[in-house]
């Protein structure tokens, strides 16, 4: 396999083990009102990316690229928030929460050089 695609398979794993804790963190939220609220949202957003990727991975243009990657940044910050918001509240496991924060304020950081790359490209004149 190339580095490029080892590269592009590292990035789906990285999405879905965010999306795996992201679940796991909401599963384990309290039955309250605000648990059940945030619990639905993180698990919706959290595990959004990794199939928003693989979708984005087979794009049938550049634009159908950066639109689906805009997607995954989308999903990847609304995940951050929600992370932050259970910080903020002290509910779930601070030591998770926290290394799970890290990872989705990473993969955000890559998202957001990933698509203002494409766009640069976008911007190239094509051969003929």
């Amino acid at each position: 396999m190339s580095v490029g695609k080892q590269r592009a398979w590292d990035l789906e794993d990285r999405l879905v083990r965010l999306g795996a804790a992201a679940s796991k963190i909401a599963g384990g939220l309290p039955s309250s009102r605000v648990g059940t609220h945030i619990s639905s949202q993180l698990m919706r957003c959290g595990m959004a990316p990794a199939p928003n990727y693989a979708e984005a991975c087979t794009s049938e243009s550049r634009r159908d690229f950066i639109h689906k990657l805009k997607i995954c940044l989308k999903e990847l910050r609304e995940t951050l928030v929600w992370l932050k918001y259970l910080r903020e509240l002290g509910m779930g496991p601070r030591e998770k929460l926290d290394q799970t924060i890290q990872e989705a304020d990473e993969l955000t950081a890559i998202f957001v050089v990933s698509i203002a790359t494409a766009r640069k490209n976008d911007q190239k004149p094509t051969k003929k």
